[in-house]
């Protein structure tokens, strides 16, 4: 890729990356502190990590983690002054290291994150939100798959979850919010054959439109297979594991109506491989895509269509660069190795592929505020 953009850091107060670095991240020491009964052990590391990413240095990872991703680069330099996506996946890992998620003790290999993940998956707001497939059974093939795909785009707009309504059965116009749409251009890459590789964000009530969009997909012959690619351990809050998808399909299955119809396909499809699920090592990189390994790169590059959901994984695929919203998204998608599609609600300030019009009717009507508010949408493919 040629970079024509600065790399995005956390050290202007004042500015969003700022204020994850600064608020977010020991708000998130607070909640992980609180939903396990912890031991002495885990509570002093991390009160030292509260104390390192507030004030404190880049420190190197046990056992030489992260050595081929580039830390002695930043190691001994503040939490702010090394590119942002760095940093944001840095404190990711020491929090597991904080818990004991990769020791040998009682806690490895318990999500930190676990209780708030099946807390939503669990909540009333499920419940309705799979309630309404019955209302989608009636609709058309074409109708169905269009809900479904918003479903997918606006389940990671965690204030909104997925509505399968009238309106937003009908498409564009009724999602306002949404910057850039190629929706007819995904759907043409779709078209009967192949691997669809799903690049997963987050779990529970985000997760389920997902794997929803994947079962009419496999139902209705758009696709041969689907790869679903989960982080391998717990990452930003609440990226989905492995665990996180079989805990969505049980929530699928035992659901009354639809909900289960879905869920039934999507478990046979995981017995005779038509759906598989993944956790390549990379994807829990603090880099971007255009550096993955070769494996990654031809595994992606055999498949009709590669799907990239989530705020964090358009990071990477364009770059976690300051753009002019205006910069082509095919050009600073080049490098990847195949179709490649963004679904993504705008929670941080990249953003590329928007026409001069849509980029001024943003700023005078909010300023700024559209980029990292999770109000708006897109849907963008590079064939």
């Amino acid at each position: 890729m040629s970079f024509r953009a600065d790399v995005i850091f956390g050290n202007e107060p004042g500015s969003f990356p700022y204020s994850v670095l600064a608020e977010r991240h020991p708000a998130i020491i607070r909640q992980v502190r609180e939903s396990f009964p912890y031991g002495p052990e885990q509570h002093r590391a991390l009160d030292a990590l509260l104390d390192s990413c507030t004030k404190g240095v880049i420190e190197p990872l046990p056992g030489g983690a992260w050595d081929e991703w580039g830390i002695d680069t930043y190691v001994g330099q503040p939490w702010f002054d090394v590119p942002w996506l760095w940093s944001e996946s840095y404190f990711y890992r020491r929090l597991l290291d904080a818990v004991g998620y990769f020791g040998d003790g009682p806690w490895r290999g318990i999500d930190p994150f676990r209780p708030s993940k099946l807390a939503e998956l669990e909540s009333p707001e499920t419940d309705e939100e799979l309630k309404a497939l019955d209302e989608l059974a009636s609709r058309s093939v074409e109708e169905r798959g269009a809900a479904l795909l918003h479903g997918s785009l606006w389940g990671n707009r965690a204030d909104l979850g997925f509505r399968l309504s009238d309106g937003e059965a009908e498409g564009r116009d009724a999602v306002p919010d949404l910057v850039a749409d190629d929706s007819d251009r995904l759907w043409s890459l779709l078209d009967g054959g192949g691997t669809l590789c799903v690049i997963a964000d987050n779990a529970g009530r985000e997760l389920i439109p997902d794997l929803l969009l994947i079962s009419h997909l496999l139902e209705h012959a758009r696709i041969d297979r689907a790869v679903l690619h989960v982080k391998p351990y717990p990452y930003y809050v609440s990226d989905a594991t492995t665990a996180d998808v079989v805990d969505a399909l049980r929530r699928l299955v035992r659901a009354p109506g639809e909900a289960a119809a879905y869920g039934r396909r999507l478990w046979e499809a995981m017995a005779d491989g038509r759906l598989e699920v993944r956790a390549h090592p990379y994807s829990c990189a603090p880099l971007p895509y255009s550096d993955m390994p070769d494996d990654l790169r031809t595994e992606i590059g055999g498949a009709a269509l590669t799907v990239l959901k989530g705020d964090l994984n358009y990071r990477r695929l364009v770059g976690d660069r300051w753009w002019a919203p205006t910069t082509s998204f095919a050009d600073v998608t080049a490098y990847f190795p195949g179709p490649v599609a963004a679904l993504r609600t705008l929670k941080s300030d990249v953003i590329t592929g928007l026409d001069d019009r849509t980029e001024a009717a943003l700023v005078a009507a909010e300023g700024q505020r559209w980029r990292t508010g999770g109000t708006h949408a897109l849907i963008q493919v590079r064939p």
